[in-house]
């Protein structure tokens, strides 16, 4: 691969807009890669950061610790730069956690400053990630209002299959993760045991079967449409304005 730190970034949205000196000039970007284990924070809640990170592979949370417990209130794929908004932040209102293990590229705020000032295309293609992040985010919000538990655990795997489809990881009969039944009651608002019954409710309709954090399927346009899975808010055709000058 040309690109094997950040060739996932924006794929299947707007990196073929970005010219090959830009997509070059990313991948210079990433200063040092890392590897994690399952439950590492790589960031936590208020430290102050000079650096954001990008993930290269594996599954990451960022999640937020209460007196009521851990809410895990967004989940990346690789070619998420899961903490960009540091840079303008300088710290987080929530934690980064790897959810299984992870490799990860880390890119200092000095080369992010350089890059606000001199590579106007890349900059405005972090700011689409940036607000890409907002609108999932916004999407959890309306899911966790409007659907109930099975739905929920439901839109979360459509949601990520979609995800993974965009970045030329197609899922067919099983999406494999490493997440546990705490993580995806922590996803959906509900406790452990609940999340168990909506699970089970997901096998009892034919729907799908969750074994160890692995989503069996033989018909995913099913259970998208139990979720009410619309993928709009994914911009996977990227900005309406495809053929515009970036530079």
């Amino acid at each position: 691969m040309e690109f094997p730190r950040t060739g996932d970034f924006l794929k299947g949205r707007l990196r073929d807009n970005l010219s090959l000196d830009d997509l070059r000039y990313i991948e210079d970007l990433v200063e040092t890669v890392e590897q994690h284990g399952d439950g590492a924070r790589i960031l936590e809640r208020g430290a102050p950061t000079e650096r954001s990170t990008i993930l290269i592979d594996g599954y990451i949370f960022r999640s937020i610790d209460s007196e009521d417990g851990r809410f895990i209130v967004g989940l990346h794929i690789p070619g998420d730069f899961v903490d960009l908004h540091g840079f303008a932040l300088k710290r987080l209102d929530h934690n980064v956690v790897t959810a299984g293990p992870v490799q990860v590229g880390c890119v200092s705020h000095e080369s992010l400053r350089a890059v606000m000032r001199d590579r106007p295309g890349v900059a405005r293609a972090m700011w689409f990630a940036t607000l890409l992040d907002a609108a999932i985010h916004r999407k959890w919000i309306q899911v966790l209002e409007q659907l109930d538990a099975p739905q929920r655990i439901a839109h979360l795997y459509a949601e990520l299959q979609a995800r993974l489809a965009l970045i030329g990881r197609p899922v067919t009969r099983a999406l494999r993760t490493p997440f546990t039944q705490f993580d995806m009651a922590d996803m959906c608002g509900v406790s452990a045991i609940h999340a168990n019954r909506a699970v089970g409710k997901l096998r009892e309709l034919g729907i799908g079967e969750i074994r160890r954090g692995d989503l069996y399927t033989d018909d995913w346009d099913r259970l998208k449409a139990y979720a009410r899975f619309d993928p709009d808010y994914l911009y996977g055709e990227g900005p309406l304005k495809m053929k515009e000058d970036w530079s």
